[in-house]
């Protein structure tokens, strides 16, 4: 008897068209799923605790050997919608900046972009639940997920981290991939694959049970879906996410240790 796969993946809305095929395809058995923050699938994937993860992608060097599994991601062409940079003051007057706790790529894109683009050094502080209050005067904040919608109504400068990323490198953006940390039987990954398809190829049914529970949402879920959200993780995206990790290389974002120990084994199976 085979042992069932364990997986954790992130419970926001743009993870519901991935939700929708792994609960409604039938694709997939012997499973247990699990729903997290980004940074909790991360540390559930890093430590053992479960086998595949859709994990943050600046976590993935974490992984002593990560497995990409799949050619659907979390990731957008442009502008996303979902994690912004909030703050009072022009980008040049911020002093210092909130780091959102839910996600490591945010946070390093943030870092990333405030060193080779926007050319500023603010104070970074780490922030836990409840932050979003003390986003205020020279504070800035970095706020990712479904609040983001909200939140943005209340600020003077919005920065959506993926559109300056592109204006920066002119390429899209990945935040999340599904990744495995160990081999997994092909089997079980192409069934896995199949669920995702079917939760892409039924967008109407995903949007329709999401305002059926939320019916009072003011949220476009259809121009989020096909105008921010892109599921595919094609050669050029891939590029991009190569190119982020030299940034991160570059800036130190990631430990050496991590380097030394996990870099060749990244890029062997990327």
């Amino acid at each position: 008897m085979s042992k069932r796969i364990k997986i954790s993946a992130v419970s926001y809305l743009n993870t519901l068209p991935f939700l929708y095929g792994i609960k409604n395809s039938g694709a997939l058995n012997d499973f247990d799923f699990e729903l997290d923050m980004p940074s909790i699938c991360a540390r559930k994937l890093i430590e053992n605790e479960v086998d595949i993860a859709l994990i943050p992608v600046a976590a993935i060097p974490y992984l002593k050997n990560p497995y990409f599994i799949s050619d659907y991601c979390l990731g957008t062409k442009n502008k996303v919608r979902t994690v912004l940079l909030l703050s009072d003051v022009p980008l040049h007057e911020i002093k210092s900046v909130l780091l959102d706790y839910q996600s490591r790529t945010s946070v390093n894109l943030v870092k990333v972009l405030a060193a080779k683009y926007w050319k500023i050094a603010p104070k970074w502080i780490d922030a836990s639940q409840g932050f979003e209050t003390k986003i205020k005067n020279s504070t800035a904040g970095v706020v990712i997920g479904d609040r983001a919608f909200s939140l943005q109504k209340e600020f003077k400068f919005v920065f959506d981290l993926s559109e300056e990323w592109y204006k920066m490198n002119q390429l899209p953006f990945v935040f999340a991939t599904w990744v495995a940390n160990k081999p997994i039987e092909k089997e079980f990954i192409r069934n896995l694959n199949q669920a995702l398809k079917f939760g892409l190829d039924h967008i109407d049914d995903v949007i329709y049970e999401f305002y059926i529970n939320f019916p009072n949402s003011e949220i476009d879920l259809r121009h989020y879906y096909t105008q921010n959200i892109d599921f595919r993780l094609d050669k050029e995206k891939k590029i991009s996410m190569k190119i982020f990790y030299d940034y991160l290389r570059d800036l130190e974002l990631i430990p050496d240790k991590i380097i030394n120990k996990n870099w060749k084994a990244l890029m062997t199976n990327f």
